[in-house]
């Protein structure tokens, strides 16, 4: 084959992986058609590695071999985490990708240095390159941290933090400017590179857990971008299609998560969203709430025309999902109507209660997002409230010194029987009391979620109506 038709050949495949690619995401769009946009993400991804390896500009294969059984030795045993453990391994993910940018922008600013051939837009590029996946690798290896609890969940603040922060960032850049100015002056490069890893540190740390689905996709959009300007660095338009689309989509989808939580990028990061609220346990010492027992739940359950589940953190944490499926069937099999209310913050990352409900095989179209289920709340007989605290806390709605003021949530409220299973009554990510457990209407189902489901499902399937 001669040079010209080879060159075309890889020119196909990288067209063909940068459309698969567009098509993985519009297909992750929707649980119908996520598992598609998974397969084509990766056909993609490996016609893109074998356009690349195809290169005749490759002279050997040695290096990327062994870097190739390294890389497999580590992610198939991070692909086969419990599913409870996917936000933190997704963390992890960006982490890995992040700092793979970030190493190749520091070979590459080496090499071009070695050769007295970097020139001041090149230098532009690597040093952005290298900041955003410098910080994006600290920030994400911070947030996996909170997310498997090695690190406190809640918000570690002090005074004047921001301006630290800020200033740090500011540092980073002007570091970059003056090697734009002069790029062979190689001292400040790592002081770059290590104030950037400082600043990562400093993003996510006074973040809180509640906050942590919106700052994972963040970070998702961060190593996105870093991936992009890699591409521009080694002049890959495949990398640089590919990094602005994981970039951007990223980045919406965190502009979509900040809605649903009614904050602003501003108060995700520095709103230092987490901090237990004062007066909590006091109020909790003062108010009793009512419990009931499985058989009592179950003729609840047995005896409504309509249920509303509303799965929560909790729910995967006790992997309780196969036995909410068993629920589900046998009140259906009761001719109970029985939908699943998804807020799309609950859980640790965007999608997480929807990726559980799936893996149990619930049907999609019985999972409904939080705008549409809410206007059936008011005739909904009975709403199950599955390890889920904030986000069906109505202190968003009324109290304006809570600090998820403003943060839509599921009207569970507004149903005429609430139920909760929960463990205990400690309070949510966000640390504060939930007044939905001292409604008259509501019953506390005290204890580990898969076990009280399945106490249930053994009640109804017994005959209890």
């Amino acid at each position: 084959m001669t040079p010209e038709a080879t060159q075309q050949l890889l020119d196909f495949a990288y067209i063909a992986a940068t459309v698969l690619f567009i098509l993985a995401i519009k297909w992750l769009s929707s649980p119908a058609s996520a598992r598609r946009g998974v397969l084509a993400g990766e056909i993609a991804a490996a016609l893109a590695v074998g356009a690349t390896l195809c290169n005749p500009e490759l002279v050997s294969y040695k290096w990327v071999i062994i870097t190739l059984i390294i890389g497999a030795a580590i992610g198939v045993p991070l692909g086969l985490v419990h599913m409870t453990a996917v936000p933190q391994r997704t963390a992890l993910s960006h982490a890995f990708g992040a700092l793979s940018a970030a190493m190749i922008g520091i070979a590459e600013y080496y090499v071009g240095i070695s050769q007295s051939n970097v020139t001041r837009f090149q230098m532009g590029e690597i040093g952005l390159e290298v900041i955003i996946g410098s910080l994006t690798f600290t920030g994400s290896l911070i947030a996996a941290g909170k997310l498997q609890e090695i690190l406190p969940q809640r918000p570690i603040v002090y005074r004047g933090q921001n301006f630290v922060s800020l200033s740090v960032l500011s540092a980073a850049l002007l570091l970059a400017m003056a090697l734009v100015v002069k790029p062979t002056n190689t001292v400040l490069f790592p002081v770059m590179v290590v104030v950037a890893l400082v600043f990562g540190v400093l993003l996510v740390t006074p973040i809180g857990g509640a906050d942590m689905p919106t700052v994972i996709s963040l970070l998702n959009s961060y190593a996105g971008f870093s991936a992009a300007l890699l591409g521009f660095v080694l002049n890959s338009k495949v990398l640089v299609v590919a990094g602005a689309l994981d970039g951007s989509s990223g980045f919406i989808l965190s502009v979509i998560m900040c809605k649903a939580m009614n904050r602003s990028f501003t108060n995700v990061m520095f709103g230092a969203f987490g901090q237990v609220q004062a007066g909590a346990a006091a109020a909790k010492e003062e108010r009793t709430v009512r419990s009931a027992t499985p058989e009592e739940a179950a003729d609840i359950l047995g005896a409504a025309s309509t249920v509303v589940i509303v799965p929560g953190y909790g729910m995967a944490v006790a992997q309780a999902q196969h036995k909410v499926r068993e629920l589900f069937d046998v009140l259906t099999k009761k001719g109970v109507d029985v939908k699943f209310g998804i807020h799309p913050v609950a859980g640790r990352m965007p999608g997480h209660m929807n990726v559980l409900l799936a893996e149990a095989d619930i049907p999609y179209e019985r999972l409904v997002e939080m705008e549409e289920i809410n206007s059936d709340m008011p005739q909904t007989d009975v709403a199950l409230i599955i390890g889920a605290n904030d986000v069906t806390n109505p202190a968003a709605r009324t109290d304006a010194s809570s600090p998820i003021y403003g943060m839509p949530i599921l009207n569970v409220d507004k149903a005429h029987t609430v139920m909760v299973i929960k463990r205990s009554m400690n309070p949510g990510f966000a640390g504060i009391d939930n007044p939905l457990y001292y409604m008259d209407k509501t019953l506390m189902l005290f204890g580990d979620a898969k076990n009280f489901v399945g106490s249930i499902v053994r009640e109804l399937a017994g005959g209890h109506s």
